[in-house]
């Protein structure tokens, strides 16, 4: 059967996206591929808030994270930790044997500007990764205020991950001084996964320039080169950056800050109606992501049978909780094409398939 994805990614797809990725192939180092290359370079620079390129890469969001510290990290990387994701960065510079530093906050707390300065000011840093929308836990970071920090120590490299908050909300790369801010496809940009976006700076690149054992897939300086070109490294996944294409025409027919009030407004119906119903936010509500809702189960309901029905009665699917909070927090999404009617019609679902569910005992 279909079913419609209310998770937080990947997320439903429009029927004009699926059509614009049936587009017949192009030869990658052809003319036609410069020109959808270079069609897309403008819109995606006035998301970024940025001057400087925006590589395509044919990858997850992960392959940037990962070749992002083989890029810039030569002395130590702090990760700042606080929930599945950004945990596993920390794993992830271990295993490129990087030496790293962990900055841990509970899960559903956000990073703490004033704790990332009293580790940087320790010294020996030359790398910082933070993820301003935690999925996994629905908490959201004042990126504003962390990078108004890491800007007091200009040597430290900054790798951003706005995976699942980009385009939800304006995030002014150059104006906060973020040297790799990078995303992925399948989240509120509403395409399927397998295309990673990211903008790096010249203090990056220059960083890059200076490391040896970078590899090739995600080097900066070979994505910088061909970009120069209109082309991409190795063999682009066409198809996506013809929806990507399709994507960014809606995304400017819409507007910007039209898209950013939507999500907020979207996100508030969700959030008011699971307070309502005597859940309660997993992280404070101050720090709740704008993207997705994360809710503590306070009620116990059981969540797995709740999504069975919400398929097999409602044709659409919640998540249930990741890792650790599976079965204690159930998320709901907000992003990309959703709309007042999409959102009501979800929250009557969602209000039919609880009156079926059972509560489990304590």
């Amino acid at each position: 059967m279909s079913y419609k994805l209310f998770i937080p990614g990947p997320i439903a797809v429009s029927e004009k996206t699926l059509r614009a990725m049936t587009r017949p192939m192009i030869g990658h180092r052809s003319t036609d591929f410069v020109a959808l290359y270079q069609s897309v370079q403008p819109a995606l620079q006035a998301l970024f808030y940025t001057q400087d390129p925006v590589y395509l890469s044919t990858s997850s969001a992960w392959g940037v994270m990962e070749g992002a510290l083989r890029n810039v990290c030569a002395k130590k990387v702090l990760c700042c930790m606080n929930g599945a994701f950004s945990d596993k960065w920390l794993d992830v510079a271990q295993r490129l044997g990087k030496s790293a530093g962990a900055l841990k906050f509970d899960w559903g707390q956000p990073v703490d500007p004033a704790a990332v300065r009293a580790e940087l000011v320790k010294g020996g840093y030359d790398a910082i990764t933070v993820i301003h929308n935690e999925t996994s836990t629905g908490t959201m970071s004042d990126l504003p205020a962390i990078m108004a920090v890491v800007r007091e120590f200009p040597d430290v490299i900054s790798i951003v991950d706005t995976v699942s908050s980009f385009s939800v909300l304006p995030i002014e790369k150059d104006e906060l001084g973020i040297d790799v801010l990078l995303t992925g496809s399948q989240k509120a940009l509403a395409m399927p996964p397998g295309l990673a976006l990211f903008s790096v700076s010249a203090h990056a690149r220059a960083r890059a320039a200076t490391l040896p054992d970078r590899g090739y897939y995600f080097d900066f300086l070979e994505f910088q080169r061909n970009h120069d070109n209109g082309m991409t490294p190795s063999t682009p996944v066409i198809p996506l950056i013809y929806a990507l294409q399709s994507k960014l025409e809606d995304i400017t027919a819409e507007g910007a800050e039209q898209r950013y009030t939507r999500h907020a407004r979207l996100n508030r119906t969700v959030r008011d109606w699971g307070l309502a119903k005597g859940f309660k936010l997993f992280p404070a509500e101050a720090h709740g992501s704008l993207a997705l809702n994360c809710f503590a189960n306070t009620l116990n309901i059981d969540l797995p049978a709740l999504n069975k029905i919400l398929k097999a009665k409602h044709g659409l699917v919640i998540d249930g909780g990741y890792g650790k909070l599976r079965g204690k927090t159930f998320r709901i999404s907000n992003m990309g094409d959703e709309t007042d009617e999409t959102i009501a019609a979800l929250i009557k679902a969602l209000d039919s398939a609880l009156a079926e569910t059972q509560v489990l005992s304590a």
